[in-house]
C-alpha cells in the first residue's frame, strides 16, 4: 500500500494485531451482482485490500447474492473484471449462495433455542407493528408458537408449500428494543425466483442482516468494514454471530461512505438510467461507475489516489468531483502523447506556400516526459483550425486570427489573416493567409513577437473522427429519492466531428492523448470502427480546482 497515512481502522488492526486478537488479517469486499460497481464501491475496494496487503492479510472477494430476483450473471463479471482493472487480486472468491445449507442449519439452531419463529403477518403489518424511534413495537400474534410448529413450518417454507409473502421467519428478539433492528427482524424470506448460482434449488432466502454475519464468520473475516448506515445494524450483526454459536466471531466497523457532487450514487437509479436508455449503458462514460470511468479514460492509479487522498474517517461528506478530475490530469500529464487535434474545422488556405509542397515538422511528443521521443507533423498549403480561434471583429486582448493579425501555428510559422471568404449565407468558410518562412517554429527566429499561438491539423493528410464531449448528466445536486429524471442535465453530451494528426490512425480503443488546449482524451471501445476513431474528453486541460493544503 503506497499510502500508508493514519486512519481510526488501520489503527484498530494494529493494535489488534499488537494484543494478539488476532493473528493474521482477512477482510472482504462484499457486493450485491444487482448493478454495476460505481466510484463510491472504488473507496471500499481501496480500503479492504490494501489494509489486507499492507498488514499481509487476506482480501475475499464475495457476492452477497441472496436476492435472486435482482441479481444477474453479468453484474457477477462486471465486478470481478472491475477489481481487476483497479489494480487488486483476490485471496478467495465466495458466493453467499454457497453457504445456503449453512445458514438454513444456523437459523434450525435458532428456533430450537427459542429465538426464532415463522410469522404469518404481511410485510406491511409488520411494518406497522414495528413501532417508531419513541414507540416500542407489538408482539406478533405468531411469536409465541411453539419450537415443534416453527420447525415443522420452516421446513416446510423450505419446500416451497407456501406462495411468495406468505410467511417469514423472524428473530426473536425485543419488541420493546430502542434499536428498531433488533425488534424481531426477518431472517428469511420465500421468493419462488431462479437464482443466478443455485438455481431452483430454494425457495427462501436469506435477509442481508442475518446472512452477512454469517457469511463473515464462516470466511473467518477478523475485520468486517461496512458504511455507516449500517453501524445501527451492529448489535444485530453481533446477536446472529453469537445465537448462531459461530466459531469464528467477526467484529463490524463502520466509515464514512464517499458521495461526489452533482453525482448520482445509487444503483437504483443507475439502473433506472440505464433500463430508460437515458444512457447507453452501465458503462456510458457519463457515468459514475467503474466500467464508464474506464470508458471514458480515467487511469486505475487516477482513481486510487483520489480514493486515498479522500481518506477514511467516521462521517460521510461530499467531495468535490473536481478533486477526481485533477488526479486523472496529474497521472496523465507524464504519459499521455501531446498531439493537435480540431474539434470544430475552419479551413485556412496559405495563399504563399507552395501548392505541391508537404514537409515534415518535428514536435516532441511529451514535453513533460522527454523519453517519449519525436513526432512528426505534415504541413502544406491548406489546414484546419478551430472556428473560435478566428473573429472577424474581435473585442480587445482577442489575440488570435482576425483580419490583419499575426499568430504562430503551434510547432510551424507565423500566419497572418489576408481575407475572409463566406458562403451564401454570410457564414465564414474558409480563410487566405500567408506565412512567414522566416518563422519556422525551432529555427531561432527572434525577428518579432506575436501573442497568440494556435493549433492546427494538416488538411490533405488530417485523419477524421468523432469526438464526444460530456458534461454532468445533473443540473445540479439533487436529492437522489426526487425527480432524478427532471434534474438531468439536456446537453451532458456533444458529439463532434473534426480531425487530429494522421499519426493518430493507429490508435487503439482506451488509448489516451493530451489534445492541445482541449484536454485529455481516450479512444472509445464501444463505438470505434476501422473506419472512424471515437474520442471521449476524460477532462479538460486546467481546472480552477486545488488540493486542499495539508
Amino acid at each position: 500500500m503506497e499510502n500508508k497515512s493514519s486512519n481510526f481502522i488501520r489503527n484498530i488492526i494494529m493494535e489488534d494485531l499488537k494484543a494478539g486478537t488476532v493473528s493474521q488479517i482477512v477482510t472482504r469486499f462484499p457486493p450485491e451482482p444487482n448493478g454495476y460497481l460505481h466510484i463510491g464501491h472504488a473507496k471500499s475496494i481501496c480500503l479492504n485490500f490494501e489494509l489486507a496487503d499492507e498488514f499481509k492479510g487476506k482480501t475475499n472477494l464475495r457476492f452477497d447474492d441472496t436476492n435472486p430476483v435482482k441479481e444477474d450473471a453479468e453484474y457477477v463479471e462486471a465486478i470481478k473484471e472491475d477489481v481487476k482493472w483497479l489494480g487488486f487480486e483476490w485471496d478467495g472468491l465466495f458466493f453467499a449462495s454457497e453457504y445456503f445449507d449453512e445458514m438454513y442449519r444456523r437459523a434450525v439452531l435458532l428456533i430450537r433455542k427459542g429465538k426464532a419463529y415463522v410469522d404469518d403477518l404481511s410485510a406491511e403489518e409488520i411494518r406497522e407493528m414495528r413501532g417508531t424511534l419513541t414507540e416500542p413495537g407489538k408482539e406478533s400474534p405468531y411469536r409465541n408458537r411453539s419450537v415443534e410448529e416453527n420447525l415443522d413450518l420452516f421446513e416446510r417454507m423450505r419446500k416451497g408449500e407456501f406462495a411468495d409473502g406468505a410467511k417469514v421467519l423472524r428473530a426473536k428478539i425485543d419488541m420493546a428494543s430502542p434499536n428498531i433492528n433488533l425488534r424481531d427482524p426477518v431472517l428469511y424470506r420465500i421468493s419462488h425466483a431462479t437464482h443466478h448460482n443455485t438455481g431452483n434449488a430454494w425457495c427462501i432466502y436469506p435477509m442481508y442482516d442475518y446472512a452477512h454475519p454469517l457469511e463473515d464468520a464462516i470466511e473467518g473475516v477478523t475485520h468486517s468494514l461496512c458504511t455507516l448506515e449500517f453501524e445501527d445494524h451492529r448489535p444485530l450483526y453481533d446477536w446472529v454471530i453469537r445465537e448462531c454459536e459461530m466459531e469464528h466471531v467477526s467484529r463490524q466497523y463502520e466509515f464514512g461512505r464517499l458521495n461526489l457532487t452533482n453525482t448520482v450514487m445509487s444503483k437504483r437509479f443507475l439502473k433506472q438510467l440505464v433500463d430508460e436508455k437515458v444512457v447507453d449503458g452501465w458503462d456510458d462514460p457519463r457515468m459514475p461507475t467503474i466500467s464508464g470511468l474506464r470508458r471514458r479514460g480515467y487511469t486505475p492509479e487516477s482513481i486510487r489516489n483520489f480514493v486515498r487522498e479522500v481518506g477514511v474517517s467516521k462521517t460521510s461528506g461530499t467531495v468535490d468531483a473536481r478533486m477526481l478530475e485533477h488526479f486523472v490530469r496529474e497521472d496523465l500529464k507524464l504519459k499521455a502523447p501531446r498531439t493537435m487535434a480540431v474539434l470544430r474545422p475552419l479551413k485556412v488556405v496559405i495563399t504563399n506556400y507552395p501548392e505541391d509542397q508537404v514537409e515534415m515538422l518535428d514536435a516532441e511528443v511529451n514535453p513533460e516526459n522527454l523519453e517519449m521521443g519525436i513526432r512528426q507533423i505534415p504541413f502544406s498549403r491548406e489546414i484546419y483550425i478551430e472556428q473560435d480561434d478566428f473573429m472577424e471583429n474581435p473585442p480587445s486582448k482577442y489575440f488570435r486570427l482576425f483580419p490583419g493579425n499575426e499568430v504562430r501555428l503551434k510547432h510551424a510559422y507565423f500566419i497572418t489573416c489576408n481575407d475572409v471568404i463566406k458562403d451564401e449565407q454570410g457564414r465564414v468558410k474558409e480563410l487566405h493567409c500567408t506565412y512567414d518562412p522566416e518563422t519556422k517554429s525551432g529555427s531561432g527566429f527572434t525577428g518579432r513577437k506575436v501573442k497568440g499561438t494556435i493549433h492546427w491539423v494538416d488538411a490533405k493528410q488530417a485523419l477524421p473522427v468523432e469526438f464526444r464531449l460530456y458534461d454532468s448528466l445533473l443540473l445540479e445536486d439533487k436529492d437522489e429519492e426526487k425527480s432524478l429524471l427532471d434534474s438531468l442535465n439536456p446537453n451532458s453530451l456533444e458529439i463532434l466531428q473534426g480531425f487530429v494528426e494522421p499519426n493518430m490512425k493507429d490508435a487503439k480503443p482506451l488509448d489516451k492523448f493530451q489534445f492541445f488546449r482541449h484536454g485529455y482524451f481516450s479512444v472509445d471501445p464501444k463505438y470505434t470502427t476501422p473506419e472512424r476513431i471515437v474520442f471521449n474528453q476524460i477532462v479538460s486541460l486546467k481546472s480552477s480546482f486545488e488540493l486542499p493544503k495539508s
